[in-house]
């Protein structure tokens, strides 16, 4: 990136590269353990990004179990599977579709919006898949932010994650995220990413 690039952005060069430039998907991890105060600081940061009238539907669900990893990683895809087994921490991100339950006391000014936009089912799903992606994306960043990486996936039987994890129903699941210090030969090579002018237009 040019000076002048970095100029334009009050983040500094080094937390850019932390965040973003520098920052990979992991695929292999060290040993070293991912602690609960290190991901209650992620999620206290993270919590501040915006969603739709405050909705809040990310639920996260931390695997650290012998016991509960064996319930995950049978339905990961198979190329999955074992970094799956083997990171320090797991993170299984879900959405609440029964989030407008929440919303007279996450959005009190407008407390009517629980029945007057949310009350068909459909609807409160395909706003809490929306949320609950841009919460997740949150998340990635904040244990970047943690000095962690992610290793981010969505290759699983999502039906079979939802009857193991989620029985009751109302919570579908978004992604499943290792989390921990980036082992070694973690790295895919880096893929293109497309320029400026082949996404921004101006009207």
């Amino acid at each position: 990136m040019t000076t002048a690039a970095n100029d334009a952005l009050v983040l500094d060069a080094a937390a850019q590269d932390l965040l973003f430039r520098e920052a990979r998907t992991a695929n292999t991890f060290t040993d070293e353990p991912v602690t609960d105060e290190q991901v209650q600081a992620i999620y206290d940061l993270v919590k501040f990004g915006p969603t739709a009238f405050n909705q809040q539907p990310l639920r996260i669900v931390l695997v650290r179990t012998p016991e509960g990893r064996e319930r995950l990683v049978q339905y990961m895809a198979e190329g999955n599977q074992p970094k799956t087994a083997s990171a320090p921490l797991v993170a299984i991100l879900a959405q609440d579709n029964e989030f407008h339950e929440e919303l007279p006391a996450l959005l009190p000014h407008f407390p009517q919006a629980k029945d007057l936009f949310f009350s068909d089912r459909s609807v409160r799903e395909s706003s809490a898949t929306l949320n609950g992606a841009l919460q997740a994306a949150y998340f990635i960043v904040g244990v970047r932010a943690a000095g962690l990486a992610a290793g981010p996936m969505t290759g699983y039987n999502a039906d079979a994650l939802n009857k193991e994890f989620f029985p009751e129903g109302d919570h579908s699941v978004l992604a499943v995220v290792n989390i921990g210090k980036p082992g070694e030969n973690a790295w895919f090579p880096r893929s293109p990413r497309l320029a400026y002018d082949e996404v921004v237009t101006t009207v």
